[in-house]
């Protein structure tokens, strides 16, 4: 009760007299001050807080604009409060930048959703395609007998049919799982027509930085005592990136590690991340047995998000 209370007066009456001070004494605007005061993913993360804060719809507008808009939405900012180009040169420059990074945030967060929201479909030759593509990247000297067989469960799906297992994460889980387990990105190939992606990082990326970290995990969940599920371990992960992404706790890593707009493949970097740490974290921990996955999920869970709460923060893997 008294924080609401407390920030009601902030936004409604202190700020305002707060930013009239220091525009009196520094004889610049709050978005200017940032700007200047601030570096990375803190000074993109202070602009957003600012611009939605701010009562003037040319600034609170500013959040939702597409990348062609930028530019003029600079100006209209410019002009709305009194910036002289000639007197600030690094503005411009600067707001760009964090313009860029904050449309990016929420465009990446609407292709992730898309791809999330598209079911995996059994009458999708290039669905089920993909699906084969998983089996044979994990499963390279074994056949399938059939399409619906026990055999899924020797990569770690629970029934007979790996579909029912993407309910929840839809083709994003698949296309992750196969992003992971590939040397390259399969769904280039194949096509898929409900998945538009921007931005891809190149196949030679994923192999070179990968491959091998991604063989090394495939091994562990196979671990006679500490083993796990290898593909539903792999849609929890996406679940869990999805949901960082959607409650915005991404905004440090990917202000400070992208200086344009965040893309798709940096999403998938980031899942990359999280597998390779998971793994990591499982082997230290030890559990008692995979009965105990949900409770050591929370607690890996929580230890990312203690992480990302660092206005430094960069969750990047090292080869």
């Amino acid at each position: 009760m008294f924080i609401s209370m407390w920030q009601y007066l902030y936004r409604h009456f202190f700020r305002f007299w707060m930013k009239w001070i220091f525009r009196v004494f520094t004889r610049k605007c709050e978005l200017q001050r940032i700007c200047d005061g601030f570096i990375g993913g803190e000074r993109t993360y202070k602009i957003e807080n600012a611009l939605t804060l701010s009562k003037n719809k040319v600034l609170q507008n500013a959040t939702f604009v597409n990348h062609s808009e930028v530019e003029e939405c600079i100006e209209d900012i410019m002009k709305e409060k009194n910036i002289n180009p000639k007197k600030d040169r690094r503005f411009k420059i600067r707001m760009k930048a964090c313009l860029l990074q904050i449309s990016g945030y929420k465009q990446l967060y609407l292709d992730v959703e898309n791809v999330r929201k598209s079911p995996y479909d059994s009458n999708n030759q290039h669905h089920e395609e993909l699906l084969m593509k998983l089996w044979s990247l994990l499963m390279p000297n074994e056949k399938l007998k059939a399409r619906i067989t026990k055999q899924w469960s020797d990569i770690g799906f629970q029934g007979d049919d790996p579909k029912t297992d993407f309910r929840g994460m839809g083709l994003l889980g698949l296309v992750n799982l196969v992003l992971y387990s590939s040397s390259w990105f399969a769904y280039i190939a194949f096509g898929l027509p409900d998945y538009h992606l921007k931005n891809e990082a190149s196949p030679r990326y994923f192999s070179e930085n990968y491959t091998i970290e991604a063989h090394r995990i495939l091994s562990h969940s196979n671990h006679p005592t500490l083993g796990y599920s290898y593909a539903i371990v792999g849609i929890n992960l996406t679940e869990m990136a999805y949901s960082l992404l959607k409650n915005n706790a991404l905004k440090f890593h990917f202000y400070n590690s992208v200086p344009g707009s965040p893309a798709m493949e940096h999403f998938h970097q980031f899942y990359c991340y999280l597998f390779c740490e998971f793994d990591k974290f499982w082997f230290e921990e030890e559990p008692e047995s995979i009965m105990y996955f949900n409770q050591y999920r929370e607690k890996f869970h929580e230890k990312i998000k203690r992480l990302l709460l660092d206005y430094r923060v960069v969750l990047t893997l090292k080869i």
